[in-house]
């Protein structure tokens, strides 16, 4: 199937065109064409699989076959959990309606609201928002919501995770009950199915991929190790197999400064990109990490929402999440564009435990190794594990250590020398509004 068969206007065709892009993704192919015929949709996409295009698209050709207003009130809302995936939304929306005449804008916290508020009096037909500023606006009469007729929840299930549900409710009592929704979402867990239930209007219901199936070209590997050796472990990684741009998450804003300062200390360029950072300072950090003077950026699962890196070879959790579906968002980060990645998992014996729930989703026994001069030594009861928080193919350069054992995955593939068996791939912010630091991004 080409875009041509979809039922774009010429306009968009042109853009997607300039784009190079020639194939609609399965997303794309799927919800397109019911957008148009102006369903609800409840969409479950993971990161990477083209969805934005999948909304923007169609919302772009429904509003630019109306009449324009000369007041150019907001007639399309675009809600996002992080002020990253904000500017990245918002800067697609440009490029796919760079041939029609509709006016969009991207609003968040961190920055000054002066900027955001003179531009939103000259008239916006497209508004992308985090919650808590377009929330803070909106009490300050500096915008209205009176007049949208397009709703769209993007990572729907993050902005559950972030403690949004209530700024969501707030935001539906401001639209106009008669709209078109849209709820993209990573899974369709029992909490994202309740809120489309308040929101979505006899939807469609779209996936692209089996629920919390990851990327096809990923391959998956562990090393246990100590928790006190795992800063020594990554560096020797990340050296000796000549990593050149690693994606790094820890579970904390602390644990990400601390491991930052390690690697620089070790020689190795690094950035720490949270929520406690200045807006400034993670712009500053995702470029440079793009254009190659950062070669590690340490995130948060918060804060690496929405980042656009395209053909990331490595993703490392230094830390392993304690919801298991974050495993998959973390990946998804690789194997992106058909182009093959790794996820590398460094495991203490306190996270042993968080293995087995990610190995469940994903249906197979990650790989696990121990590296020589890193023999863990810890025993269930030396460290205590973490409490449990609630939810609201091929290898690249990996070091040739010379005595690596193998302890499972039963997975297939060449290893580097002296290496285990190694895994195969499957071949198949808000401005934080509110209370709870849990929601800045």
């Amino acid at each position: 199937m080409s875009f041509d068969s979809l039922g774009l206007s010429d306009a968009l065709l042109k853009a997607i065109s300039k784009k190079g892009y020639t194939i609609p993704s399965p997303i794309q192919e799927k919800a397109i064409p019911l957008i148009l015929q102006r369903r609800d949709i409840l969409a479950s996409a993971q990161t990477g699989t083209g969805k934005t295009a999948g909304f923007t698209l169609p919302m772009l050709q429904i509003l630019a076959e109306t009449p324009i207003d000369k007041r150019r009130p907001i007639r399309a809302l675009i809600l996002t959990p992080t002020r990253e995936l904000a500017a990245q939304v918002h800067a697609n929306v440009e490029e796919y309606g760079e041939f029609v005449n509709l006016r969009s804008m991207v609003i968040f916290g961190g920055v000054n609201q002066n900027p955001q508020v003179t531009k939103l009096k000259r008239g916006i037909d497209i508004l992308i928002a985090t919650p808590g500023r377009l929330l803070d606006l909106e009490s300050q009469r500096a915008l209205s919501l009176s007049q949208v007729e397009f709703l769209i929840l993007d990572e729907a299930d993050r902005m559950l995770d972030m403690g949004f549900a209530r700024d969501i409710k707030r935001v539906m009592n401001l639209l106009p009950q008669k709209r078109q929704n849209l709820l993209f979402s990573a899974t369709f867990s029992k909490e994202i199915k309740k809120l489309a239930s308040g929101i979505l209007n006899n939807p469609a219901m779209v996936e692209a991929t089996p629920e919390n199936t990851t990327a096809e070209l990923v391959e998956h590997m562990s090393y246990r190790v100590n928790k006190d050796q795992k800063p020594a472990l990554l560096i020797k990684l990340i050296s000796e197999g000549d990593w050149d741009q690693v994606l790094v998450f820890t579970r904390t804003k602390h644990g990400a400064n601390r491991l930052s300062e390690k690697l620089d200390k070790s020689g190795i360029t690094s950035a720490a990109i949270h929520g406690n950072k200045s807006q400034g300072a993670r712009t500053k950090a995702l470029a440079g990490f793009k254009e190659g003077s950062v070669r590690v950026l340490v995130a948060t699962d918060i804060a690496a929402r929405g980042l656009d890196i395209p053909l990331l070879p490595h993703v490392v959790n230094y830390e392993l999440p304690n919801v298991p579906e974050d495993y998959i968002h973390r990946i998804g980060r690789t194997g992106r564009a058909g182009a093959s990645g790794e996820a590398v998992s460094l495991v203490s014996i306190d996270e042993v435990d968080y293995v087995r729930g990610i190995e469940r989703i994903l249906g197979e026994k990650i790989p696990s190794e121990v590296m020589e001069g890193f023999e863990p030594t810890e025993k269930i009861g030396d460290i205590p594990p973490e409490p449990r928080r609630g939810r609201g193919g091929q290898g690249h350069n990996r070091p040739k250590p010379s005595g690596s054992r193998s302890s499972g995955g039963g997975s297939q593939g060449k290893r580097p020398s002296g290496s285990g068996s190694g895994g195969n791939p499957r071949s198949s912010g808000s401005s934080g509004s509110g209370s709870g630091g849990k929601r800045r991004s």
